[in-house]
């Protein structure tokens, strides 16, 4: 089992690292005009980027992490690391194109893409690059080299995707050894929206020995994040429960052990609920592994 689970993690790494140019096209070199290739199609840079405004957390990650930091000179007011960002009160899913034009950038990365801020930002003829959400860990690797292209990064790039690469692996690789049909359930908030394992945490997990409770109701519905009822959850019986809503909605072992009906779950009764970092939960950038890391302590002292 951990066998296949090493094997899974490092196939899926190098899979990332070889669809990632293909996939998205970014330019192999740091001349410009560069081409990149994201979510919103083919993005030319002409030159380099000394004013990046980033309203997307994770990419504001990344673009530290691949060694661009300098050249960013403002971020949205979610992107809280590294310590130290520029931080602006712009918020990325609720934007005028006013606003952004005070801070005069030459390169925004966006990860939500409302229809008419594209449009509107080409008026002022600066590049977009729409990079929402990865799906998996090769959408998250082509990210970092599209990034990295387009920046004048690219081996700063394909450097971080090594580490993870290579971080994952280990990770996996000494993670124990969990009973076979071990389930999870996730939760986003406490109204239970939460995660199947075709997402990209869901597939973080499954490297893990993980399958999620999610999965019985079809693993794309609602695109991976169905809401599930307390009935549901309380028939479904998750081996384990890790919650990504304490930072935002102060839900914590005692709380979710509280909920009418809750102390019978398997979970609860063996004291296996764990608290997941928020920011890190709901990021695909150069901090997954802590995340992973701390759900396989987790589950370290679990299982042993």
């Amino acid at each position: 089992m951990r066998t296949l689970r090493v094997a899974l993690a490092t196939a899926v790494a190098t899979v990332g690292l070889a669809l990632a140019p293909s996939v998205g096209g970014a330019a192999t070199h740091a001349a410009w005009p560069v081409t990149v290739r994201a979510a919103n199609g083919a993005v030319t840079i002409t030159q380099r980027p000394t004013r990046i405004m980033s309203l997307s957390a994770t990419a504001t990650e990344m673009l530290y992490a691949i060694g661009a930091g300098s050249q960013v000179t403002a971020v949205d007011k979610y992107s809280n690391y590294p310590p130290g960002t520029p931080r602006t009160s712009l918020n990325g899913y609720a934007l005028s194109v006013e606003a952004v034009a005070r801070y005069r950038p030459d390169l925004i990365i966006v990860a939500y893409d409302p229809p008419s801020l594209a449009a509107q930002l080409a008026t002022l003829h600066i590049p977009v690059i729409y990079d929402p959400a990865a799906p998996s860990l090769a959408v998250a690797y082509h990210q970092y080299l599209g990034l990295g292209a387009a920046t004048g990064h690219l081996a700063g790039a394909r450097a971080e995707v090594a580490r993870l690469r290579a971080r994952v692996a280990a990770i996996v690789r000494g993670a124990p050894h969990v009973p076979v049909g071990t389930t999870y359930y996730y939760e986003l908030d406490p109204t239970y929206y939460s995660v199947t394992s075709a997402t990209f945490m869901g597939q973080l997990l499954s490297l893990l020995g993980l399958r999620s409770i999610a999965d019985a109701g079809g693993t794309h519905v609602n695109g991976g994040y169905p809401q599930l009822t307390a009935e549901f959850i309380l028939q479904a019986n998750p081996s384990i429960i890790l919650l990504a809503d304490h930072g935002c909605c102060q839900a914590t072992p005692s709380s979710v052990a509280a909920r009418p009906g809750w102390s019978a779950l398997s979970a609860v009764a063996a004291r296996r609920i764990y608290i997941l970092p928020d920011s890190i939960a709901s990021r695909w950038g150069p901090r997954i592994t802590i995340l992973l890391q701390a759900v396989a302590t987790d589950l370290r002292r679990a299982f042993g």
